[in-house]
């Protein structure tokens, strides 16, 4: 865990500069050991030929929350998997919640699940991810 709330204050600070945060314009909602929850507002610009959400842009949330979730822990560590099951279509307006929770924090792997849902609560994927402690020391001051 950080070592203090200041440094997931830091870590919420550096998530708003982050240059792909700022392009999809990622809103953290709530952060905390092992945990992120972050929004995202569908654009036109998001939309496939077929009108339909591409599912990397689904993703992209899925792994913001990720990202943020695993960095809160003691140690930095980097994603070994990612694995995501798009569930229900993304309409063009939609807002995005992705959620994530830290399962395990282990001394060599770590399990993470995250929920996407959509503005009206409805769960439009579900992912895990893994990650690989890579040093020690803090990754967020």
């Amino acid at each position: 865990m950080p070592e203090s709330q200041d440094g997931v204050a830091k870590l919420r600070e550096m998530a708003k500069v982050e240059p792909i945060a700022r392009f999809f314009d990622f809103k953290v909602l709530e952060l905390g050991p092992g945990y992120a929850k972050a929004s995202m507002q569908m654009k036109p610009e998001y939309l496939n030929v077929n009108g339909m959400v591409f599912g990397g842009i689904i993703m992209s949330i899925a792994d913001q929350v990720f990202g943020l979730a695993v960095n809160t822990i003691a140690h930095p560590s980097i994603a070994g998997q990612f694995n995501i099951y798009f569930l229900a279509r993304v309409e063009p307006r939609d807002e995005l919640v992705g959620e994530c929770r830290m399962i395990k924090n282990g001394k060599r792997l770590g399990v993470s699940e995250i929920t996407v849902t959509n503005q009206r609560g409805e769960v439009v994927a579900r992912a895990t991810g893994t990650t690989i402690p890579v040093g020690k020391g803090t990754r967020v001051p």
